[in-house]
């Protein structure tokens, strides 16, 4: 993996947002550690995911510091986010929206379908940001060249991706 994550930093879309959310990684998942730091240095403001396991809802709440994230704690997914009863956080759409959101997923196609994991997190989310002012943000998906499928299948419920970042697409 090259240090500057598929080309992220060089992007105008990454250089100019002022608010972006960030995926925590999974085992499967581009890592994002490197990405968080990024934002911080460049003093953006950091929103993450925290899923509520029993629906189809996630916000995207705010983190204030690289050591704010090690302190969170660790989901059943093994990732970390803000505990359930955490309600001290910003939410992104309460204050102001979202420039760019980073998106996970198993699978990509080159027309911006993405396959998740099936819970409609992030398809939900991004439903929540098109009904706000500001509207939906920029989304960037970050994959491994070996994601990109010549397809994926999509129900009225998917929301198509802006873009997808591999390793080898420059």
């Amino acid at each position: 993996m090259r240090s500057d994550t598929h080309g992220l930093f060089r992007h105008p879309k990454y250089v100019s947002c002022k608010r972006i959310a960030v995926f925590l990684s999974m085992d499967d998942e581009v890592r994002t550690e490197e990405i968080i730091k990024d934002v911080f240095k460049w003093g953006k403001s950091c929103f993450i995911p925290r899923y509520e396991s029993s629906s189809s809802h996630m916000d995207m709440l705010k983190l204030d510091s690289l050591q704010d994230m090690e302190t969170l704690p660790l989901t059943s997914w093994n990732i970390r986010q803000p505990a359930e009863d955490d309600n001290s956080r910003e939410e992104a759409l309460a204050t102001g929206g979202l420039d760019l959101i980073l998106m996970p997923g198993l699978g990509f196609d080159r027309l911006g379908k993405r396959l998740g994991r099936g819970k409609g997190f992030y398809d939900t989310y991004l439903e929540h940001c098109i009904r706000q002012p500001k509207g939906k943000p920029y989304t960037i998906a970050l994959a491994f060249k070996e994601q990109l499928c010549q397809e994926i299948p999509v129900d009225d419920n998917d929301v198509f991706i802006d873009e997808v970042l591999y390793e080898d697409n420059e």
